[in-house]
């Protein structure tokens, strides 16, 4: 399985910060915070950032290519 499969089967195609902290393994808050600063995670994931009225989700195949997440396979 790819790793475009397996993170669009698990999350969709749109992840909101609680998915993309379980998917690095760090709270929400946690997440929050450090897109709010500036750090080179921040300034990769924050082009994937879609706003749908107040509430943030993360295109989930640009955030695989921002954290170059690729198969082994």
């Amino acid at each position: 399985m790819k790793v475009e499969d397996y993170l669009v089967e698990r999350f969709g195609l749109l992840m909101s910060i609680s998915d993309l902290a379980d998917l690095l393994g760090r709270s929400p808050d946690g997440v929050r915070v450090s897109l709010y600063s500036d750090t080179e995670v921040s300034r990769k994931l924050k082009p994937t950032m879609v706003k749908v009225g107040r509430r943030v989700y993360f295109r989930t195949l640009q955030v695989k290519d921002a954290l170059c997440l690729e198969s082994s396979e």
